[in-house]
């Protein structure tokens, strides 16, 4: 699989002709309808067998190998060059498929307004062959201990027939909203906790959930100790059943760092705990703050160089976004919040407004800038080829155990693609 990114005076038919192969092939799998128009800066995957490398300057065969995990007498004979000759830049190498590791896939899918849309429901049909886990969002605490449950539709049936694991996801909501007060009230008292863990038990039996996975934010600091207890309890109830249990972490780099989100989140206790930990590593740009990368390569790297301190690698899922957001700007605190919007509205999007697309290097993130019909400006990060590839490069740097998606609903074939090309998905229903 290719990554190209769309150059000034490119069109489909170039492009197509680079690789050998059609323009309706690169079309149907980036998601770009008829007449085929691209935008500038834009990245297409390009479904080919393998890959090209284009060299840059101070490249050399060896170097490009040892970056690749390859020989490079290898790729010298593939590309019937001589393994001593100097490269020039722009050459083009053609590199063969790497070796693929197994990771396993969680993908959580939240149904909006108490049923399951049609649209949330294809997006989970086709994503369950990519998945491990199905992850209905949420389960939500009651301050009785019992469970509010979210519609499921044909989930369990789509998982069954994928050979996917349901994952109960058990939150603090309240009023829409994560609640550190319902949260006190459940983990100060022993005899809602048992009443709590009774429910959850005899709830994932009936409905064939294999794996509990506690999400509780915003939990007073106090009650860090409090979690702890709790979840060392609910692990001993659970693994007695049969069931796995994992749980969401706010996506902390240090011990000491501050704040209601973090600090009841205790890495190296709950890394212990812990089948295995999801990272929030999503949430740097999000819909009510100030426009920035949802997921910056560069932040989330320091969450990982974190958490593998504190816990195996392979008990950490690293957390990633299939959307991304549209600001007005300039941005005004606690004003109009930003729209969600999938890659493939925002490049859409950048389409309608004539307006090239730019990539961070160091966040690793495309965007684009324009103004509206009204004269007011915009800024636009998503996601994209590039930016989900450097995510992929991450967990295999860091021996993950895989990578769980937040949330289905919005399209991103691109995704898909990518991570069957990298990995092998590990099925265990």
């Amino acid at each position: 699989m290719q990554i190209h990114v769309v150059k000034t005076g490119e069109t489909l038919t170039d492009i197509a002709k680079l690789y050998n192969t059609t323009e309706s092939a690169i079309a149907s799998v980036n998601g770009i309808p008829a007449p085929y128009t691209l935008v500038i800066g834009e990245a297409l995957v390009i479904p080919i067998v393998g890959s090209f490398y284009i060299v840059k300057e101070g490249d050399s065969l060896y170097q490009i190998a040892t970056r690749l995990g390859l020989n490079y007498l290898e790729i010298a004979r593939i590309n019937n060059i001589s393994p001593w000759q100097p490269l020039s830049i722009g050459m083009k190498l053609y590199i063969p498929p790497l070796p693929k590791s197994n990771i396993e896939v969680n993908a959580y899918a939240e149904p909006i307004g108490g049923e399951v849309s049609e649209n949330l429901k294809n997006s989970v049909m086709s994503a369950a062959p990519y998945l491990t886990y199905l992850a209905p969002f949420s389960f939500q605490v009651n301050r009785d201990g019992t469970l509010r449950r979210p519609p499921l539709d044909d989930f369990p049936t789509i998982a069954r027939n994928n050979r996917v694991i349901l994952m109960m996801v058990v939150t603090n909501l309240e009023e829409g909203l994560f609640s550190g007060d319902l949260g006190r009230v459940i983990l100060e008292s022993e005899e809602l906790q048992n009443t709590l863990i009774d429910n959850i038990i005899s709830t994932a039996n009936e409905l064939n959930f294999r794996d509990v996975h506690f999400d509780f934010e915003f939990i007073p600091s106090e009650l860090k100790d409090n979690y702890v207890r709790f979840l060392e309890k609910a692990k001993r109830r659970l693994e007695n059943e049969g069931f796995l249990m994992s749980v969401a972490l706010a996506p902390k780099t240090s011990g000491e760092q501050t704040g209601q989100w973090y600090e009841a989140h205790d890495y190296p206790r709950i890394g212990k705990i812990a089948d295995f930990v999801v990272l929030m590593t999503y949430e740097w740009g999000y819909s009510g703050g100030p426009p920035l990368p949802v997921s910056p390569i560069n932040e989330v790297r320091k969450v990982v160089e974190y958490a593998v301190s504190t816990m195996p690698s392979n008990k950490i899922l690293l957390g990633q976004n299939l959307y991304g957001y549209n600001w007005k700007l300039p941005y005004v605190e606690n004003g109009e919040y930003a729209q969600a919007l999938s890659p493939v509205s925002a490049r859409n999007l950048a389409l309608a407004q004539r307006v090239n697309i730019q990539y961070d290097e160091t966040a690793q993130a495309p965007f684009f800038e324009y103004t509206d019909d009204e004269g007011i400006e915009h800024i636009v990060w998503f996601e994209d080829a590039r930016s989900i590839q450097s995510k992929f490069n991450l967990i295999k740097e860091f021996n993950l155990r895989g990578i769980s998606y937040w949330k289905l609903g919005l399209a991103f074939p691109q995704n898909w693609l990518l991570l069957d090309d990298n990995f092998l998905i590990t099925k265990r229903g």
